[in-house]
């Protein structure tokens, strides 16, 4: 039982998290060992995502004045949230997770002010991260440029080729 300056000080907590966190992630995780959620949450963890298992009636508490408020109807049961500042890391990491072990079940999400549902979870998961996506992007660019050198190397490699056979050849 927590006693009341411990409440005060976990609801306190809760709000920051909520209210700094861009993105937040609810799941239920009846049926996990201990292994397996210290498994999942060293993983977000290495993310930089935070993965607190809630207690409801007080995280409600907490809720109530913060951006993501509109969560609120969604911590009942064993409840465990993941907070960050990147929703897609998050989403693929809890959804990746959930694939393996069926006992982990996505709820719903919070992100850009609005509550998502468990599909839209998963498609946000199927979206590259920004690290992805930058290194598209850089390829796309530079796959151009790499042609531009071969086609302008390639004479001088003809070149040098007929040079070389022909030395050989005396």
């Amino acid at each position: 039982m927590m006693s009341k300056e411990n409440k005060k000080n976990y609801i306190e907590e809760m709000k920051k998290v909520f209210s700094s966190s861009e993105a937040v992630m609810i799941a239920q995780y009846q049926g996990l060992n201990v292994k397996e959620l210290d498994s999942l949450r060293k993983e977000l963890r290495d993310k930089g995502i935070i993965f607190k298992i809630t207690k409801n009636r007080i995280t409600k508490i907490a809720l109530k004045d913060s951006p993501c408020k509109d969560l609120e109807k969604f911590f009942t049961g064993p409840t465990a949230a993941a907070m960050s500042s990147d929703a897609i890391t998050s989403a693929k990491i809890l959804t990746k997770f959930a694939k393996t072990n069926n006992k982990l079940k996505i709820v719903a999400g919070f992100m850009d002010g609005k509550v998502l549902d468990q599909k839209e979870v998963a498609i946000i998961a199927t979206l590259p991260s920004l690290e992805e996506a930058r290194a598209k992007i850089v390829g796309i660019l530079a796959a151009p440029a790499q042609k531009l050198v071969s086609i302008l190397l390639a004479p001088g490699s003809k070149i040098a080729n007929l040079a070389r056979a022909k030395s050989l050849k005396n």
